[in-house]
């Protein structure tokens, strides 16, 4: 299976950093997020892997460049200002009818277990799989069943209980229909229009999951990799 990691923002709540760099390669360890979360992926024999880049798009392509060991590694700038949704749009022609593809962004590390991810969507047949966690409530909030269906989905709620938006998603082909242009933001319509079809089922991640979008995130991460209890890598 093709993974598709989103790595085009501004980032701009951890500005300190994102003068001068993208998000996804902010260094934890000394190494970007983005290889970090390609490595896990790696990990799992998935090594065909689409970099959707944006904001100061050619640091990132220069570093993949200049790296032999990811040279199956392809990096496309889908515009500055091109929302989620969009950036998925723009990448269309690189998949198959049919096809079922990961998807996932750029700041978020965790140790899950993509076999059986990927299993879990097979299983199901629904035109996406999102991964729900359960962090401090920052993130789009699931509402999700007995049966595992995503029963309503409310992007970056007030303070709540309950399941969020992991960011590791699988993906069918069908989900290029849910998704209009440049400016649709897929945390959005897309998957609201997903779960009103009930076609949006989530899996449920009980393990390490963290995504870096302050300094305080990434202090924190620094901190796990110095004591080398590196929980997002395999």
């Amino acid at each position: 299976m093709k993974v598709l990691i989103l790595a085009g923002g501004k980032g701009t709540r951890i500005s300190e950093y994102t003068r001068e760099i993208p998000k996804p390669m902010i260094r934890i360890g000394g190494k970007p997020i983005l290889s970090h979360i390609i490595k896990l992926f790696e990990s799992y024999k998935f090594n065909e892997i689409i970099i959707a880049a944006g904001y100061k798009n050619l640091i990132i392509k220069n570093y993949f460049k200049n790296k032999k060991k990811f040279s199956k590694i392809k990096v496309f700038d889908t515009g500055k200002n091109t929302m989620t949704g969009g950036r998925i749009l723009r990448l269309k022609k690189y998949f198959n009818k049919n096809e079922n593809f990961f998807m996932t962004y750029g700041d978020g590390l965790s140790d899950i277990n993509l076999k059986k991810l990927k299993k879990f969507h097979e299983k199901h047949n629904k035109i996406a799989t999102v991964t729900a966690v359960r962090p401090p409530i920052r993130f789009g909030e699931l509402n999700v069943g007995n049966n595992n269906i995503v029963n309503k989905f409310e992007e970056k709620p007030q303070l709540k209980s309950g399941w969020i938006n992991g960011g590791f998603f699988i993906l069918n082909y069908e989900v290029f229909k849910y998704i209009k242009n440049d400016s649709t933001l897929f945390e959005r319509e897309p998957m609201e229009k997903l779960t009103k079809k009930r076609n949006l089922i989530a899996y449920k991640h009980n393990g390490f999951w963290k995504c870096v979008d302050t300094l305080k995130d990434k202090l924190y991460l620094e901190e796990i990799y110095k004591k080398n209890k590196r929980k997002w890598i395999k």
